[in-house]
């Protein structure tokens, strides 16, 4: 592991409040006491974006390295800054069990010359392995769909060595779909307008609502 793949962290105590530019955070594990921990957000941000959920690294308590995985983050809904995390500790010597994201690379000829429109039924599988062995992302190549009846699935995974997927090898993880007919876009096109003239109608029954009851309240207060 690089220098760069170490975050430095401190224990976060009741009553204790956060420096600028820190957010709350927590450690666990198999076997691991509970530690609240204030991390820096920057750096926090640096490693997240290089390790995600599925790469080990360095939380370093103090002094106390720990080798550990991203388990959640909390982002801000508005603005999109962390305000919370989950670090899981991992021993390098046990298997563990965690998601790792599916990306998707290549072209589908079902896709470039028929039309087709590329299906991802699934985006993440969970693997298990040591620590060592996790894989950052799997790569899946679109390449070999090449008709409409052609499917990628668990089973035709480049998987690393020493990496196990924890799914029913059947399920089927990207396929094409021929385009949709003229007759298909014409009745998609009337739902779309359907629901939107039921919005309004939501809209201006809502609206009629609030004003009758803005008019009880002034007879009210007469």
């Amino acid at each position: 592991m690089s220098s760069q793949n170490i975050l430095k962290a401190k224990k976060r105590y009741k009553g204790q409040k956060r420096n600028n530019g820190e957010f709350p955070a927590i450690l666990y594990g198999k076997n691991v006491n509970n530690l609240k921990l204030f991390v820096p957000a920057a750096s926090f941000s640096r490693v997240y974006e290089e390790c995600g959920e599925s790469s080990v690294f360095i939380l370093d308590i103090e002094g106390d390295k720990r080798n550990v995985l991203i388990k959640d983050v909390q982002l801000d809904m508005l603005k999109g800054f962390p305000i919370h995390a989950d670090f899981y500790q991992v021993k390098m010597d046990e298997e563990i069990e965690a998601e790792v994201e599916l990306v998707f690379t290549g072209e589908s000829s079902a896709v470039k010359e028929l039309g087709g429109i590329l299906v991802k039924s699934v985006d993440a599988v969970t693997v298990k392995c040591f620590p060592r062995d996790l894989p950052p992302e799997i790569k899946v190549d679109v390449s070999p769909l090449k008709t409409f009846d052609d499917t990628i699935s668990v089973s035709n995974l480049e998987l690393p060595q020493n990496v196990e997927v924890l799914m029913d090898p059947e399920t089927v993880i990207v396929s094409v779909s021929p385009p949709r007919s003229e007759e298909e876009l014409a009745e998609l096109e009337k739902t779309i307008e359907a629901d939107a003239s039921q919005v309004e109608v939501l809209k201006e029954k809502r609206k009629e609502e609030e004003e009758a009851a803005q008019e009880g309240s002034e007879i009210s207060a007469k």
